[in-house]
């Protein structure tokens, strides 16, 4: 391993250290920093139904909102509500679980977004 490569992952002064800002776990911001930060998007919503890697189970998939990760939380739980359906938000994207494509496509049109 070269010298460059190595991190700090453990001080008997601190404890457990973030690999990302090198500050103590219980003092990171990283997390904080990460959920308010806009991801840079095109503009246009896209709505797409995915079977792939779930055993035949189908989730809708919302991609390319302009919204952070505590307003992308507010608005999955929103739509969840209103479908009536389970999901989660992962790494930007939307994730509801069974075909809800036009349902959602007039909620986020309801809400100013173009799909």
């Amino acid at each position: 391993m070269k010298t460059g490569d190595s991190r700090l992952v453990y001080s008997t002064q601190v404890g457990a250290v973030c690999p990302d800002c090198g500050k103590p776990k219980n003092s990171c911001i990283c997390r904080q920093l990460k959920r308010k930060a806009v991801p840079q998007a095109s503009g246009n919503v896209r709505i797409r139904y995915e079977t792939a890697g779930r055993k035949g189970k189908g989730m809708t998939l919302i991609t390319g909102l302009p919204l952070s990760q505590e307003a992308l939380l507010d608005l999955a739980k929103k739509l969840k509500q209103q479908l009536g359906t389970g999901g989660a938000v992962k790494d930007y994207v939307i994730e509801l679980q069974g075909d809800h494509c036009k349902k959602v496509s007039l909620s986020l049109r309801k809400l100013g977004y173009s799909i």
